[in-house]
């Protein structure tokens, strides 16, 4: 399988005092999100930056008019953070953070460019890192796989005979139209449409890891858009379908479970992590830790 960044979540700190700028309770793109104080013109607030690499997705309590130049402060020391360093593209100032296994990402200042960069301290340690804490695509890293993650109760005479879909479980995924592949790099690639804008949603493929991106801008929890295949172009948004978490649109797929295929339920809105199986499926198959149980 291809591997690549696309839905690996970054420890971002300050350059200045060296404390971490996470914010583990609010997620933008379903990840712990970077929190800074925020400066644009007269207005000052808070912004939390999606960790997503190469995601653009952001949550600010104060407007972020297109174009306009922002100031950003640590949440800690409350030092600006800026550099002398021009954009390559419009030339206001990049913005550096640094990461905390090495090395650093800059950002420009300017809202809508989406000039970004990152170095690595060390490339192949900083990988290897990113492995060992973070686990492939969000999957946990275990070092001898003869441990077990839990101890799980014994099941009884009727749960014997369920499968049990476990937490990391790859999940090979298909058009419920044309019955293609997914899977696009490593990440299950959909198509949104929304307004007039389109893009691409990417999730992770791991049952249960909640990482995502768009390649389009998406408030925290608003409604995705229409969902559509990437081969067929038909839509995934099931008809009357309602999301049991919080009772929004949801989207069917097709996953692999067994020597079968099965339909597995997403929530549309973004930042919910309600999934499911159809209502037959649940005779013989159940989904470990899943927010449906």
């Amino acid at each position: 399988m291809e591997t690549n960044f696309d839905l690996i979540s970054l420890k971002i700190k300050c350059p200045v005092c060296g404390q971490s700028l996470m914010d583990e309770k609010r997620l933008v793109d379903n990840c712990p999100s970077i929190k800074l104080k925020v400066v644009i013109g007269d207005n000052e607030g808070t912004i939390h930056l999606s960790s997503v690499y190469e995601s653009y997705n952001y949550l600010c309590d104060i407007e972020t008019p297109k174009n306009a130049t922002l100031k950003l402060f640590c949440q800690h020391c409350n030092s600006e953070i800026k550099s002398m360093q021009a954009c390559d593209i419009c030339k206001s100032y990049m913005i550096p953070l640094d990461l905390e296994l090495g090395g650093n990402v800059s950002i420009c200042s300017r809202i809508g460019c989406d000039n970004h960069f990152v170095k690595f301290v060390d490339f192949s340690f900083a990988l290897k890192k990113l492995y060992m804490d973070e686990g492939a695509m969000g999957r946990p890293f275990v070092e001898d796989m003869s441990i077990p993650l839990a101890e799980k109760p014994p099941l009884d005479e009727e749960a014997e005979h369920v499968e049990i879909m476990k937490t990391g479980t790859f999940l090979q995924t298909y058009c419920p139209h044309c019955k293609k592949s997914l899977l696009e790099k490593g990440s299950i690639k959909l198509h949104i449409h929304r307004g007039d804008e389109r893009g691409s949603l990417l999730l992770s493929p791991y049952l249960n890891v909640f990482n995502s991106k768009t390649t389009i801008r998406i408030p925290e929890d608003e409604f995705i858009g229409d969902l559509y295949c990437f081969h067929c172009h038909k839509p995934l948004l099931v008809e009357g379908g309602k999301c049991g978490e919080c009772g929004s649109e949801i989207a069917k797929l097709v996953v692999s479970a067994s020597k079968r295929l099965v339909d597995f339920h997403i929530c549309a809105k973004k930042g919910c992590r309600w999934h499911g199986l159809s209502k037959e499926d649940l005779n013989d198959i159940r989904l470990e830790d899943s927010l449906e149980w």
